[in-house]
């Protein structure tokens, strides 16, 4: 699959090795070209010098960047007919809260920027955790929500490629609890001093 990674901080970065490990070709760009370069060079994909560079011919854009340029960003990429994953958290300046309110910042993005095939996923994985994706011989869940069943198809397959377990959310609307679990997880972290490699699996009799 082709996968273009956008952004280089902790998450893009964790992405690109992740994804280029299972395969795929990925290509990356950020806001600092020779960030995009440096992580390009590591996990053996290649560096383009903007976003709209990175996804063309690509499959599947993944939003790696802070939240608030989120909405730029895809507006850059937006003709590109590629499956956009919104891997973003809408977190306050001080990480004590969200910034968004009875909606999810991918809902927001959404409106935003209509007619973009965006799916919400990968955002409840720590960066840590992209590149390990099971924890005693079992999968993480991977979850993801989006309205286009055909984009949510496409971002199932990237995320089992990757080790994960997929699991459906349901439609954007369930992009607000997805939201709200990847909070909770940082939020656990921060408060127990824990070392954020915990991740999320529901068991029970789920099959």
């Amino acid at each position: 699959m082709r996968v273009a990674v956008i952004g280089a901080g902790n998450v893009g970065s964790g992405f690109a090795g992740a994804a280029a490990a299972a395969g795929h070709q990925v290509s990356v760009a950020a806001a600092h070209e020779e960030n995009a370069v440096k992580v390009a060079e590591q996990v053996g994909g290649t560096a383009a010098a903007t976003a709209a560079d990175a996804s063309q011919g690509a499959e599947v854009v993944v939003l790696a960047v802070p939240a608030g340029v989120a909405a730029d960003v895809l507006n850059e990429i937006k003709g590109t007919g590629a499956v956009v994953v919104d891997a973003t958290n809408p977190l306050n300046e001080t990480y004590s809260d969200l910034t968004t309110s009875g909606t999810s910042h991918t809902e927001q993005l959404a409106a935003a920027v209509p007619g973009v095939k965006l799916v919400k996923a990968f955002n409840t994985v720590f960066a840590s955790r992209l590149g390990a994706a099971s924890e005693g011989g079992q999968p993480l869940d991977g979850y993801y929500a989006g309205d286009d069943e055909g984009a949510k198809q496409v971002v199932a397959e990237l995320l089992t490629s990757l080790g994960f377990r997929p699991i459906d959310a349901g439609g954007l609307r369930m992009a607000r609890s997805l939201e709200e679990l990847a909070f909770l997880n940082i939020t656990l972290n921060a408060r127990n001093g824990w070392s954020w490699q915990s991740g999320w699996r529901l068991t029970g009799p789920t099959g």
